[in-house]
């Protein structure tokens, strides 16, 4: 086999994750469609000591980071969203190890499904809250469960070694 073909068999290999893709970009938008038909802005339902579900919307990043700012911070976010996809869909084309593809895969599916909202609604819905007592974490979505879980296998591919270096192997192994 040669070179050329074991890159093209990589590249298959790499963007066949797209498909998770496309499922992270589903259920976060049905799920956020569910929610905005049935809550109003800021109403909690409670589900269980530690967790509800509230509509939430977030002009800012993670941690509602600038979300205080004039809207100029919406398409910083937009441009950011974008060019990292970009970036993850050129790396994902090179292929690697299950692991990283699946990672960058569940990457790039959690900021399409918030760049859609950027984009259509200015914003991003959130919806799950969960809090101890007086303790709350930030009301997030399932763009961003797949965002973080993504992050955290990217992470964890990164001590194992094999990550993105599997699709520059040669064949064989050597």
């Amino acid at each position: 086999m040669t070179s050329a073909t074991t890159r093209g068999a990589a590249r298959v290999q790499g963007l066949r994750w797209l498909w998770l893709s496309v499922v992270v970009i589903a259920l976060d938008q049905a799920t956020k469609h569910l929610v905005l038909a049935a809550f109003h802005p800021g109403e909690e339902r409670v589900l269980a000591p530690f967790m509800s579900l509230v509509l939430a919307f977030n002009s800012g990043a993670a941690f509602s980071f600038l979300a205080g700012a004039t809207g100029w911070q919406r398409w910083l976010f937009v441009v950011i969203a974008t060019g990292a996809c970009a970036i993850m869909v050129w790396l994902l084309r090179r292929g690697g190890s299950v692991l990283f593809c699946a990672s960058l895969a569940l990457l790039i599916g959690g900021a399409l499904g918030n760049l859609y909202d950027r984009l259509t609604l200015g914003h991003v819905v959130d919806f799950l809250l969960f809090h101890w007592q007086r303790w709350y974490y930030p009301a997030f979505n399932v763009a961003d469960s797949a965002i973080t879980v993504g992050a955290v296998a990217l992470v964890i591919d990164s001590f194992t070694g094999s990550g993105a270096r599997a699709a520059r192997k040669p064949a064989g192994g050597r």
